[in-house]
């Protein structure tokens, strides 16, 4: 599919009847759900179906047959096998789709679901470039869809609990927030495999879709496609998303004003194209700075706490981890005693006489499995209200980290009109919010 049809498949979905369901749903009545892509985080968003009492996953699909067995198995119903998404959208009575494919084939399926009637819960992160992130939100609200993207963190009660901490003023004015994603895969990464023929049983040609036609490398199928920009925006979508999104919902937030970047491949001896050392600076509404600091060549923990993201306010800061939280309050001094001299180890004596806590310190724990959002999302279904993480809210979350990618790409400060989503100090970064689908058979 070209762009030129894309844009006629979009004017289509406009174009024909939007209905919401029309079934009376009862408590236990089973949502029928069909599976697209099944491979890495695929079975692990199925896992999650699976644990429902009332969803019964129907039909299956992906292009690489030894997914489909394995998935087969686990489900133990014998679910419809398909190759072809489309032909799972054609079941008349399946209630959903469960997007999981790569990240470059997202806006494709997600459209086509809501076109052919069917809810959709479609993996993080949502799109591939700005534009397509918006032709999916119009989608969904043209056809009357439900619609959850799996930032699955947003459903989590831990996250909630502390989102709602932070919003609620407990830290105080908050000025920064930063994210970090830190592993040290130093000195061959994901190494440089030569290109090779496809393993048997996977269609390259399919699963490149409407990517640009390359030769075969394992570097760029399966989990490791979101090293090229071709499928995904990297690290920064892939971990970036997760930890934006939380901070938009706890800053109530969902735009950035502006937004840099720096960073490349600093370290790492293999054929990636996304950096392993990465820097990136956003500015909010309300005067926050938020940060994400990818560090892929080092795996010194970062921060205090050694959280994933941390909130610092003026009354405390807030640590988030996988599975809890942490407040620890800051020490105020009275306004009455003078400034602290960094020479004067008397005067510091006296500064500290005076400090006192301000705020209580604050722990809470839980997880943050999937089974909560797919949860979420089949009760949604049944009442027809907004997901925990609707389609607008997870195109704002990704594409805070798109724009951070095209940032970088052009080495700029970029403004951001959130409203009209175009760069406007910027005119020729605007060219990356969109790009060119290749030709595909019909």
């Amino acid at each position: 599919m070209n762009r030129r049809e894309f844009s006629k498949t979009i004017m289509l979905a406009g174009a024909t009847t939007a209905v919401g369901s029309k079934r009376a749903w009862g408590a236990n009545d089973r949502v029928r759900v069909g599976f697209i892509g099944l491979g890495n985080r695929g079975d692990q968003v199925l896992d999650a179906f699976l644990k429902q009492p009332d969803a019964e996953v129907a039909a299956i699909c992906d292009l690489y047959q030894p997914y489909l067995d394995f998935a087969s198995k686990k489900i133990g119903t014998n679910p419809r096998q398909f190759h072809d998404y489309r032909r799972v959208l054609e079941i008349k009575d399946l209630d959903a789709a469960v997007i999981c494919t790569p990240d470059h084939w997202h806006a494709l399926q997600t459209i086509h679901s809501c076109q052919a009637g069917k809810d959709v819960y479609v993996e993080k992160p949502l799109s591939l470039c700005v534009a397509e992130g918006r032709q999916m939100v119009e989608a969904v609200r043209r056809h009357q869809r439900v619609s959850q993207v799996g930032i699955h963190r947003r459903s989590a009660p831990f996250c909630r609990e502390a989102a709602e901490l932070v919003r609620s003023g407990a830290l105080g004015k908050v000025t920064v927030a930063r994210a970090f994603h830190i592993q040290n895969e130093w000195p061959k990464g994901i190494g440089n495999p030569p290109n090779e023929s496809p393993p048997a049983g996977l269609d390259w040609d399919a699963w490149l879709g409407p990517a640009p036609r390359v030769p075969y490398n394992k570097n760029r199928a399966f989990y490791r496609f979101r090293w090229f920009y071709d499928y995904s925006g990297g690290q920064l979508t892939n971990f970036g998303v997760h930890y934006l999104d939380f901070i938009h919902s706890a800053l109530g937030q969902d735009t950035p004003k502006a937004v840099t970047a720096m960073g490349g491949k600093f370290a790492l001896e293999d054929n990636r194209e996304i950096p392993d050392t990465l820097e990136v600076l956003w500015q909010y509404p309300g005067e926050t700075l938020v940060t994400f600091s990818q560090f892929n060549a080092t795996a010194a923990p970062a921060g205090m706490r050694n959280g994933e993201i941390e909130f610092r306010g003026t009354k405390g800061t807030l640590y988030l981890f996988g599975s809890g939280y942490e407040i620890v309050p800051d020490a105020i001094t009275p306004n009455e005693f003078p400034a602290r001299s960094p020479i004067n180890r008397a005067s510091d004596r006296n500064w500290r006489v005076g400090e006192k806590l301000v705020i209580e310190p604050k722990k809470g724990k839980g997880d943050a499995d999937t089974a909560h959002h797919a949860r979420n999302f089949l009760d949604c279904v049944k009442s027809r209200q907004a997901c925990h993480c609707d389609i607008e809210t997870g195109h704002r979350s990704t594409s805070t980290t798109l724009i951070a990618n095209i940032a970088h790409k052009t080495k700029s400060y970029l403004e951001w009109d959130g409203r009209a989503e175009r760069f406007t100090n910027h005119p020729d970064a605007n060219r990356f919010l969109n790009y060119q689908y290749r030709a595909q058979k019909a």
